[in-house]
């Protein structure tokens, strides 16, 4: 088990301190196939290039050894950590996102149902309070506005469109040429 809440806490701290935000923590699988999975960037290019991932993986992995040597688990057994950056369909997980990005086509799960459907497809208008709840106005296919609230989205994430091609800045690839990729049976050997 893991407490999520907590070892977001540690995360976005570690993130914070090297100038990045955290996008995304999620921990997936299970026994000793899990994967905790980072997603951050770097908030004057909205991207993280290959060093600062490295980065912010070895400033993690080394709180959450110290932090676990001193008797308290964050993450009960092993598992692979993954730091990365949200990427061009990235997801919307803050309600700067949405006003962020405005104008541009997402895809929205909602916790259940919401005004008959629990998925909702169209061009972000935006993120505004109402009556105290954070609402997410996007507009569908045939034009009609749809307000969602914020606290009952399950996942949302950009749609990949050419617009959205366009308005994002070309991925830097520094250090890509480094990664070496290995097989099951060279893994087994070292």
């Amino acid at each position: 088990m893991a407490d999520l809440a907590r070892l977001n806490d540690v995360i976005a701290a570690e993130a914070e301190a090297l100038g990045f935000e955290l996008v995304r923590v999620r921990l997936t699988g299970s026994g000793e196939e899990r994967t905790l999975q980072i997603m951050a960037e770097d908030p004057a290019t909205g991207q993280m290039i290959m060093d600062q991932c490295a980065t912010l993986s070895r400033a993690i992995s080394a709180r959450i050894d110290e932090i676990e040597e001193g008797g308290e688990e964050l993450i009960e057994g092993a598992y692979l950590l993954e730091v990365g950056s949200p990427g061009i369909d990235r997801p919307l997980t803050r309600a700067k996102d949405y006003a962020n990005w405005a104008g541009h086509e997402a895809r929205i799960v909602m916790d259940k149902a919401w005004e008959g459907q629990r998925v909702r497809k169209g061009i972000l208008e935006g993120i505004h309070p109402e009556r105290g709840i954070e609402m997410v106005h996007v507009r569908d296919e045939d034009g009609v506005m749809h307000f969602l609230p914020l606290d009952q989205v399950h996942s949302a994430q950009l749609v990949l469109t050419d617009k959205l091609i366009a308005a994002t800045q070309p991925l830097d690839m520094s250090g890509a040429e480094e990664i070496v990729e290995t097989t099951e049976e060279e893994k087994a050997d070292d």
